[in-house]
């Protein structure tokens, strides 16, 4: 597991030293650092950095520490990303990003390795876009970015010629993109919202049944979520690295697990093959990780590090929600043991 972001980074490093000594069961962590967000900030529990020195020391103080990875925020400067960016791969360490100060095609010339949420919160295109400065202007560039138009071509090239992986986040999205049109929601099995806490519950509820006084996206959400896909699509046959995993929101949808089951099927709808989808999601992973000669997929010399499944997701792709055991380290764990004990609490803390 990859945090990707944090905001409790000595809990995420003591947890992932009470799973490596056997004291809890959980996976393998790769911790990451405190976001690095710039001087302006939503956000009180994140640092507020305010110049490329200061950013380098956070990052050399959290790696000796045994953070693995950074990510940098919404706010962050192109001098500050750059500081992080070279400091991080003195370390040997990696920098991946949900940005909205600095564009796409600036992270990547800057060395940054991964973008976070697809395309989603590209900002390359925005009107009256200062350097430096949030727009907060999320799906205007999407709305107007397809593969075939030069913008396209040109971010994909250059994302793929840096060699920048892409993570793709899409059971964030789905949610804003079917309730704009539909009416209908975005699809939480029995087993996610059993494991919720009954406060997370009832916030999931009201995002279902908000009022209809919440001012709508000013942007086309329906042209968005089209563009994200086929973009994601001609990344990878482009070259491109694509990972895949859920986002921390607290929405229902996006439950850990759970998440990670509905990215998969997502990528199915984006027509990518449920080999393909299953490959983005595990094997992809453990490439951008450094890590595919021990994990992600299943060859004699790897970690027995598996999950077994009822069903086939190779026809199916529901069927990756159908697991009965996960093994780590070849030791199994019953999964339905596991979600017993979580039953009712998640989002408790």
């Amino acid at each position: 597991m990859r945090t990707t972001g944090s905001v409790e980074t000595y809990a995420d490093l003591n947890l992932k030293h009470d799973i490596d000594a056997g004291k809890l069961p959980g996976p393998h962590m790769d911790v990451t650092g405190p976001y690095l967000e710039g001087a302006e900030s939503f956000f009180i529990q994140m640092p507020h950095l305010t110049s490329p020195d200061d950013t380098r020391q956070l990052v050399e103080y959290w790696a000796d520490r045994g953070v693995t990875s950074f990510k940098a925020y919404m706010n962050i400067t192109r001098a500050e990303l750059k500081a992080a960016i070279d400091a991080a791969h003195k370390r040997g360490l990696k920098v991946t990003g949900h940005l909205c100060s600095v564009t796409y095609l600036e992270a990547a010339e800057l060395g940054i390795d991964d973008l976070e949420h697809g395309f989603f919160v590209n900002t390359q295109l925005d009107p009256g876009k200062k350097p430096d400065v949030c727009t907060n202007n999320f799906g205007y560039t999407l709305e107007r970015m397809t593969p075939e138009s030069a913008e396209g071509k040109n971010l994909i090239e250059t994302l793929v010629k840096h060699h920048v992986a892409i993570t793709s986040t899409l059971p964030v999205f789905e949610g804003d993109s079917i309730e704009s049109g539909s009416g209908a929601h975005p699809r939480i099995t029995q087993k996610a919202f059993d494991a919720m806490s009954p406060q997370a519950r009832e916030s999931v509820l009201f995002l279902q049944h908000r009022p209809a006084s919440i001012p709508p996206s000013q942007a086309d959400v329906a042209s968005v979520w089209k563009h994200e896909l086929a973009m994601e699509r001609a990344f990878v046959a482009a070259g491109g690295l694509l990972i895949a995993g859920p986002d921390p929101t607290g929405r229902g949808n996006v439950v850990p697990g759970f998440g990670d089951q509905r990215g998969i099927e997502l990528l199915v709808e984006a027509d990518f093959s449920p080999v393909e989808a299953i490959k983005i999601a595990t094997l992809n992973g453990a490439v951008y990780l450094g890590r595919d000669k021990e994990i992600g997929s299943i060859a004699a010399g790897k970690n027995a590090d598996l999950v077994v499944i009822k069903g086939d997701p190779s026809k199916k792709i529901s069927d990756v929600e159908n697991v009965e055991i996960v093994f780590k380290d070849g030791v199994g764990y019953d999964s339905q043991t596991l979600l017993e004990s979580v039953r009712g609490r998640y989002g408790l803390y």
